[in-house]
């Protein structure tokens, strides 16, 4: 066993893989995500000022879990005073999505999109432009402990099993924290 071991260690790297994203997080350009990506690795250690609730998971948590699964995180939220069902919490997500067809069921009146130049890259290799950006608030939460906070979601007309994505932007802004085992 000690030999194979060994043996794994010396195997030469073939190469690296990074990382692909798309999707702006702070700007359309090259250069305004380069600047957006500066800014987060400085800020890292920033203090935040409030003091940060402690967060647990338990076995109470997994009452309604039946186990063992490997389910993706989809909750209940508000969103500009709608309940909407089939929230994905997606932590890999670099943007914030919401689907047309939900957007239409909102039946919000006189709501302007911002236009967006960025292409978004699905994971299938897919590119789909969003039809642009729009800002709402967004409440998410229990009874007794309710988050609301403006979140900007790129408006994406393509056939989806859910209406909103809520992508590292919003869970950060949030300060979600999620497990996907409870």
């Amino acid at each position: 066993m000690a030999r194979e071991e060994k043996t794994r260690e010396k195997s030469p790297t073939l190469g690296v893989i990074k990382m692909i994203s798309g999707g702006s997080t702070d700007g359309h350009s090259n250069r305004a995500q380069k600047a957006w990506s500066r800014r987060e690795v400085i800020n890292v250690n920033a203090p935040s000022g409030e003091e940060e609730p402690t967060i647990s998971f338990g076995s109470q948590d997994l009452q309604v879990v039946i186990l063992p699964h490997n389910n993706a995180i989809f909750i209940r939220s508000k969103i500009a005073n709608y309940n909407i069902m089939r929230v994905f919490v997606d932590s890999g997500s670099s943007i914030n999505a919401i689907f047309q067809e939900a957007l239409d069921q909102m039946n919000l009146k006189d709501y302007q999109l911002e236009p967006v130049e960025t292409a978004l890259f699905g994971s299938a290799g897919h590119t789909v432009h969003p039809q642009g950006e729009i800002v709402f608030p967004l409440t998410i939460g229990s009874e007794d402990l309710l988050k609301s906070v403006m979140v900007t979601f790129k408006v994406v007309s393509a056939p989806s099993s859910y209406n909103v994505i809520l992508g590292r932007l919003a869970i950060n802004d949030s300060k979600v924290v999620a497990s996907t085992y409870h």
